[in-house]
């Protein structure tokens, strides 16, 4: 038997060398002693320096204890912060109430104070990479049926995309006082733009005024029957929305969005360049049956081209991967955010998206149920609105009365408990176009009987021709109704009746 020289193992040149977790205790030292002799250092760190933050545990307890006092209008210094560590065994063995003294005594300067809360949040995030991308190999390894490799790229892009968003991928309860300061400055934005609304226009000032324009963490299903003009509703509102996007900057070099937003649309039953050709349609004026043929003149060249450039401009972003899975689709919108920003996110439609990993299709309502889960989570999330486009159930044509109602929703159940706003499109100009009269037995095209049917057919017509019933069947924040627009079938332009007969007025 060979015996093996243990003595390789064993000589401290061989012994691999422990590395400690990023962080810079004398950092640490030098802000807390800056905050005990001037708590005004707290007001310029504290917007991103949070108590976990520190690598030293009752370092982020020291903090927390300034945070706690200074909030209550006092001074926080070591003869006020002894009370908070009387009984504190890891203040003790760092030298107890001294310890505090001896902080403040190696204060850095306010100058330098930021620097070093930069350095020790940046020692954070350092941390917290390591322990994601450990996370990642160990996850790897451990291969389940339950979540795939797939899945795992989303988990951890996800953690990823949370660090660099917050500088803290685990959340936590916020307060009451908190959560109220955010939405007194909501309310004052409300009030201080035109028309008193919370949430973002969509360019159309009757359904604004329904919904008090679209709001940030809701999900908006938008259903109908095929051939009402989903796409080309979300298409015009996604379109006008990129078309104001605008920033500003506020006294402290903040910016922020004051007009419109970043839009990214989720495509999965048109291609790219259909969608492109509508928003062209609708910026142009040009009809998009005529577009798609190319059966133009030099003048429609023109105002297409004029509205491509305009078109090329707006921050409008399309992806049309064909059956996208949810945790594809959540993982391409916080990408987008990242590297784009990102205000709205439209997906057209619900039914098209595919549910998460495997799935043996014998629940439809299931996999339904987790998609707009998915969608609901991804507007909180990025703290944004989501439009989902959905099909309603052909139960819808069996009834005389064809306006939609909630049952008609495929898989009703799942899709309006996660919604926050459930709308439907309803155009009876489509339902009475089928019930054109035609000549009975014994009639020819000239009788009076068929003329007399036909007549009132086209009155009917006329009466309810482009008019398009937006119904507001459940509203989360407000109050239900319905909402009468104008639909150029032309141009898939959607725009408010008021404003279309106006504009017919003009012409006459």
């Amino acid at each position: 038997m060979v015996h093996a020289d243990i003595s390789q193992f064993t000589s401290e040149e061989e012994t691999p060398a422990y590395r400690v977790m990023p962080h810079n205790e004398e950092a640490e030292q030098a802000l807390l002693g800056a905050m005990l002799v001037n708590n005004d250092v707290l007001n310029r760190v504290e917007d991103y320096l949070e108590p976990e933050h520190f690598y030293i545990p009752v370092h982020g307890r020291i903090y927390e204890a300034v945070q706690r006092i200074v909030e209550k209008a006092q001074i926080a210094n070591p003869i006020t912060l002894k009370a908070f560590f009387d009984n504190d065994e890891a203040l003790a063995e760092v030298g107890g109430a001294g310890y505090l003294a001896k902080l403040a005594a190696s204060a850095a300067t306010i100058i330098n104070a930021s620097e070093y809360a930069k350095q020790i949040h940046e020692h954070f995030i350092r941390r917290e990479l390591i322990t994601i991308g450990e996370d990642m190999v160990n996850d790897a390894f451990e291969h389940t049926v339950e979540v795939d490799a797939e899945g795992q790229i989303e988990q951890a892009e996800k953690q990823l995309f949370d660090l660099a968003e917050s500088g803290n991928h685990s959340s936590d309860f916020r307060s009451f006082k908190d959560v109220a300061v955010l939405a007194l400055g909501t309310m004052e934005a409300a009030f201080r733009k035109d028309g008193g609304m919370a949430g973002t226009s969509t360019g159309l000032r009757d359904l604004d005024d329904q919904l008090g324009g679209l709001h940030r963490s809701d999900l908006v299903i938008l259903a109908a029957r095929p051939g009402m003009g989903k796409t080309s509703i979300v298409t015009n509102i996604s379109f006008d929305i990129a078309k104001r996007y605008r920033t500003e900057v506020d006294e402290s070099g903040t910016a922020s969005i004051a007009d419109g937003g970043v839009v990214g649309i989720f495509s999965l039953e048109m291609s790219a360049e259909q969608l492109i050709t509508r928003v062209l349609s609708e910026a142009s004026g040009v009809p998009s049956d005529l577009l798609r043929r190319g059966n133009i003149n030099q003048k429609d060249f023109e105002s297409i081209v004029r509205a491509s450039q305009e078109l090329s401009r707006v921050p409008l972003y399309i992806d049309d991967t064909p059956a996208i899975s949810i945790q594809a689709l959540r993982t391409r919108a916080r990408r987008l955010k990242r590297q784009h920003g990102l205000s709205l996110v439209i997906v057209d439609y619900l039914q098209l998206v595919r549910p998460s990993g495997r799935s043996n299709n014998d629940n439809r309502v299931q996999e339904v149920s987790e998609v707009t889960q998915g969608l609901k989570a991804l507007a909180k999330e990025l703290d944004l609105p989501v439009i989902a486009c959905s099909q309603l159930s052909r139960a819808v044509e069996q009834r005389e009365d064809k306006r939609p109602m909630l049952s008609d929703l495929r898989e009703s159940g799942s899709i309006e408990q996660d919604a926050d706003i459930v709308m439907f499109l309803y155009r009876e100009e489509y339902y009475q176009a089928r019930l054109q009269p035609q000549p009975k037995d014994g009639e020819d095209e000239d009788s009076l009987s068929y003329r007399e049917r036909l007549e009132q057919w086209q009155q009917r017509m006329d009466k309810i021709r482009g008019i398009t019933e937006v119904i507001v069947a459940k509203h989360r924040h407000g109050a239900t109704g319905d909402v009468r627009l104008f639909f150029d079938a032309a141009t898939t332009k959607y725009t408010d009746l008021e404003t279309r007969y106006s504009s017919d007025d003009g012409h006459s």
